[in-house]
């Protein structure tokens, strides 16, 4: 069987910084972020088509990109972010000055202990799987590029690694990070993560 290459890379800083955006929140790309994404990409054009999140703090820049190098392009709501309730638009900074607990309390049990109103980790997770394995059948012998977010990236990781989900908070993702993953006869596989330049 032909080889799928899968690779995802997290947004570029939004405007705003540091902040919990989730898909409730939808800052556009800085002019930082915007250079991290095309340091990391560089000359590179490996792919033979690009999924994105439908978040502007991807899309947009999988839009350009796709147009620069000719590429097919399709939006997955699947791969929007986790939904982070109450603290949508908070900076971890506003959080633990507010209750340093209830932060504490998220890193140590992130599926317990998830914000009032975010949603499941399990359904994220699901969710997000279900778009990879969509992705991996309709684009057999591929090599993908999916723009997407740190917690797209942590779930794929849990997906492929079969992870508990317990474990999903302990990978850190830089922004405009590379993971790549890949389909074989021997199943899914992690190539790499946190490459910031691909070439």
């Amino acid at each position: 069987m032909p080889t799928t290459l899968i690779d995802f890379i997290r947004h570029g800083q939004p405007v705003g910084g540091h902040r919990y955006r989730g898909h409730g929140v939808d800052d556009p790309l800085s002019e930082k972020g915007w250079r991290q994404m095309w340091h990391t990409v560089g000359d590179a054009a490996p792919w033979d088509r690009i999924i994105s999140s439908p978040m502007k703090r991807c899309r947009t820049f999988a839009e350009a990109l796709a147009d620069q190098r000719r590429l097919p392009l399709d939006i997955d709501e699947r791969f929007r972010e986790v939904g982070f309730g109450v603290w949508e638009g908070q900076s971890p900074d506003d959080i633990i000055a507010r209750d340093p607990e209830e932060f504490a309390a998220f890193y140590r049990d992130p599926v317990r202990n998830r914000p009032s109103g975010a949603e499941p980790l399990q359904d994220f997770g699901q969710r997000v799987g279900a778009a990879i394995d969509g992705a991996l059948a309709r684009c057999a012998g591929e090599h993908l590029l999916i723009v997407a977010h740190a917690g797209v990236i942590r779930a794929a990781l849990g997906h492929v690694l079969q992870a508990d989900l317990l474990a999903w908070y302990r990978a850190k993702v830089p922004n405009a990070a590379i993971t790549r993953f890949q389909l074989t006869e021997y199943g899914l596989q992690l190539v790499f993560h946190n490459r910031t330049r691909l070439v």
